[in-house]
């Protein structure tokens, strides 16, 4: 039974230590290739920006909101235009804009304050915010951008030399992400490496290509493509509605360019782990087809890849002290798996300056993360505890009174 036992654990941690690899390799692959934005080497015209169009959509976000916008008014003294769309707060955020609108008294800043959504329709998410202010588009370019992003000067330049340097119809950028909380540091780096390898960022970029992939918090259109596409109000009850407008991007022939922040955008997407659960639970089912096959399977993964190395570790020191045969494969074994763990997070600290802090804690990511994907296929599929922020959400094509 003993020699069971061993030959269990040395095939299930070379099972490991192999996905890993293959892990590492995909994730070089995927984020290796993209173009990262760089600030502009030489004073550019401000006017050049006069072409875009800065949207904000908010929904109780009076934790960011003054930070957000003071950032995108303060990363360029261009004439941009920037629209704060506050989507029926129910804290102070609408209050919160109008006094630093007050205070700055900048005529690039215009707060628009949304109407009630329509109790016969589902919008979901940010599509109702953004798809009220779509008359107001008059300018080449209209940027997305979440309450949560914060720019650095020479974003918006790069952002903008970027798009019209690969003719891009839709611009996306994966924002640097920060880590405020113990939550956030054991699981963003795994949701990273999850989306990065399952959609093959690199792929995007294939003009040929059928892949698409959006980050929400930053994309810019070209506004003839985006209206073409029938912009947020043609996917009104999409909840992961940043990857169905780049389908649609990419269905319609639109060019779409996937790259890398250089630094240049940030953002912290949840404040703690509650925010942090329930955000990330209500996108991952939708994000797997709603296959309860493919839930299970991916939660067996992230136990698999994340704890099972540092498991081996302690039972292989369990049996190295009782002096056990394997022991020193077992250690050998969990020691490589771990080093693949550790240069997956290398990997995001080099080309996403995600800090490496609490790669310790991978053993109990990989859990976590995996009451994740569980919990969201029950939510989902139940509606049970299906929210965001308070606000109850609905499948696409559901029946509902409120959205």
């Amino acid at each position: 039974m003993s020699l069971l036992i061993s030959v269990g654990w040395i095939a299930s941690l070379t099972v490991a230590v192999a996905l890993l690899a293959t892990i590492n390799a995909r994730l070089h692959h995927s984020l290796g290739s993209l173009v990262q934005l760089t600030p502009p080497q030489a004073e550019t015209d401000p006017d050049r920006l006069s072409e875009l169009t800065v949207i904000v959509p908010a929904y109780n976000e009076a934790a960011n909101v003054v930070a957000c916008l003071s950032s995108i008014l303060d990363s360029t003294p261009a004439p941009i235009q920037v629209w704060l769309v506050d989507d029926v707060s129910t804290d102070t955020t609408w209050e919160l804009a109008e006094a630093l609108a007050a205070e700055r008294g900048d005529p690039r800043l215009r707060l628009w304050k949304g109407q009630p959504r329509p109790i016969d329709q589902i919008w979901a998410g940010k599509n109702w915010a953004c798809a009220q202010v779509a008359s107001q588009f008059t300018r080449e370019y209209v940027l997305f951008i979440d309450c949560d992003v914060r720019l650095r000067p020479g974003a918006l330049e790069a952002a903008l030399e970027t798009a019209k340097r690969t003719q891009a119809d839709l611009l996306t950028v994966g924002p640097d992400i920060v880590c405020g909380c113990l939550a956030e540091w054991v699981v963003q780096p795994i949701m990273v490496v999850l989306l990065a390898v399952g959609y093959d960022f690199a792929t995007v970029n294939h003009a040929d290509g059928s892949a698409a992939f959006a980050f929400g918090p930053f994309m810019l259109f070209r506004r003839p493509a985006y209206q073409s596409i029938g912009g947020h109000a043609a996917i009104a009850d999409q909840i992961v509605e940043d990857v169905q407008l780049a389908r649609r991007i990419r269905q319609s022939g639109s060019r779409l360019i996937l790259c890398m922040s250089g630094g240049l955008v940030t953002t912290r997407m949840y404040q703690d782990a509650q925010s942090l659960w329930e955000g990330w639970s209500k996108n991952w089912f939708l994000g797997l087809g709603e296959s309860w096959f493919l839930a299970l399977l991916s939660a067996l993964g992230l136990i698999w890849v994340g704890s099972l190395p540092w498991l081996g570790l302690v039972v292989g020191m369990g049996m190295a002290i009782r002096e056990l045969p394997p022991w020193e494969w077992v250690l050998l074994l969990s020691g490589l798996g771990i080093g693949g763990q550790v240069g997956l997070r290398w990997q995001l600290q080099h080309w996403m300056r995600l800090p490496m802090h609490y790669t310790w804690l991978t053993g109990l990511a990989g859990l976590w993360t995996a009451a994740i994907a569980l919990s969201s296929a029950y939510k989902t599929s139940t509606g049970r505890g299906w929210t965001w922020r308070g606000r109850i959400l609905h499948k696409p094509g559901q029946s509902t009174s409120t959205s």
